[in-house]
């Protein structure tokens, strides 16, 4: 009896807490704010400040560089949060957000959808034809939280600065009517360790939905060049690379090398990029040609390109920039005709594995998209999420299902390297 009824008290107790956090989320968060639709309209010592810690592409460098060059339908917003301490506004985060507008019709799964359940066939059309409009605590350009920084290391500044996240996501989001109703507010690309702490603003009616996993790649220390990483695959394994990959590259006289000069061939780059693109389920945007050289002239040492050349035409690139201690192999194109003969895209996964140990990197993130090769790479899941609130339910839940990806391919379990030696005996 005694346990049942210490039992009911947790219990009462676990809902009160949760009530009394629900309420607190819902008032006004005792912090002030700084919101621009530049980033060089706020206080860069303030923005360095916030977000030291967190990398490249939260740096006012890229994102100055990036602004220059964002595709048509995406708009930026930033934001500064302060908590005023002795009379002084202490920066905690900075955020960076988008507005992007998106036509229906460029979520492909949509018709498929249609197809199979009658019911649906009839908003097909109605729906593709809609625009919709997303606010984004994040940046449709990469993958991985880089919506939001933090100042510090202090586990309660960080649950206070995500309420402050919701609420200057509101106020956008309000501020913004004037330019048309926002459909959706979304923070992208969550993942540990951020994810427990954001997820406190589902007491705010945002919901979790988890998204295909990031691939990630450790790399071992002792890897020093990308032949080390062979070494220390299985040798069935890195037979399989020798003779699948490298070979058949080889034996049609194609070169794989790091591109000095982007600008000159952006074209040629953008071209591929759009091959790839023009295959993708979802297109939410399409990048311009001087992207890539912005992107190249803001990362500085950080970025490579490399490429596959067939005499001189180029077939493929891939570019990977450094974050810190992660290589970024986001960014891929190749000729699809090429494809369907060499395996053009498995060599540039392994160029992007050898430019991130060139580049002194402990791991490479590869993304969400052909899970099977990159599991066969070594990489490992990490899972990703989104926090997404909506206001329109039933034609918001339709659209939510194509946007947020609810149905997703787990990753293969793969491992490709040598069993360790077993010590012990």
């Amino acid at each position: 009896m005694k346990k049942l009824l210490d039992k009911a008290r947790a219990t009462a107790r676990q809902l009160k807490d949760r009530g009394d956090i629900r309420k607190r989320l819902r008032g006004p968060a005792q912090l002030t704010y700084a919101i621009a639709d530049s980033i060089a309209m706020l206080s860069p010592e303030a923005w360095t400040q916030a977000a030291a810690r967190s990398g490249f592409f939260m740096s006012r460098q890229y994102l100055l560089a990036m602004e220059k060059v964002l595709p048509a339908n995406i708009a930026p917003r930033y934001a500064l949060i302060f908590d005023r301490r002795d009379g002084v506004n202490v920066p905690i985060a900075a955020m960076v957000m988008q507005l992007i507008d998106i036509q229906l019709a460029q979520a492909r799964p949509l018709a498929a959808e249609a197809k199979s359940r009658k019911w649906l066939a009839p908003l097909t059309e109605k729906i593709e034809a809609a625009s919709q409009r997303i606010l984004a605590c994040g940046n449709f350009l990469t993958f991985g939280q880089h919506g939001v920084a933090f100042a510090g290391d202090n586990a309660a500044d960080e649950i206070d600065a995500w309420h402050g996240v919701a609420e200057v996501l509101y106020r956008v989001r309000q501020s913004e009517k004037l330019a048309g109703k926002t459909h959706f507010v979304m923070i992208k690309d969550l993942h540990a360790p951020y994810t427990t702490k954001a997820k406190t603003l589902e007491n705010l009616s945002y919901r979790y939905v988890e998204t295909e996993p990031d691939m990630l790649l450790t790399l071992d220390p002792a890897w020093k060049t990308y032949e080390d990483y062979l070494g220390g695959l299985a040798s069935k394994y890195r037979s399989g690379i020798r003779n699948a990959v490298f070979k058949p590259i080889e034996e049609a006289g194609c070169v794989v090398e790091h591109l000095a000069d982007v600008a000159s061939v952006q074209d040629e780059i953008h071209a591929l990029y759009r091959a790839v693109q023009a295959n993708a389920n979802f297109r939410p945007y399409t990048l311009s040609p001087a992207y890539f050289a912005a992107l190249k002239e803001a990362a500085g040492d950080r970025f490579r390109c490399s490429v596959i050349r067939k005499q001189d035409r180029l077939i493929g690139f891939l570019i990977s920039v450094a974050d810190g201690d992660t290589a970024m192999a986001y960014h891929i194109g190749f000729d699809r005709t090429a494809a369907q003969d060499l395996p053009v895209y498995l060599r540039l996964l392994h160029a992007g594995i050898a430019d991130a140990i060139e580049m002194g990197c402990k791991r490479i993130s590869f993304g969400r998209t052909a899970l099977e090769p990159k599991a066969a790479l070594g990489a490992k899941p990490r899972a990703f999420g989104v926090l997404v609130r909506h206001r329109q339910p039933v034609l918001n839940k339709l659209i939510k299902h194509v946007l947020m990806g609810i149905e997703h391919d787990d990753a293969p379990e793969r491992n490709p390297f040598k069993k360790p030696v077993n010590s012990a005996g």
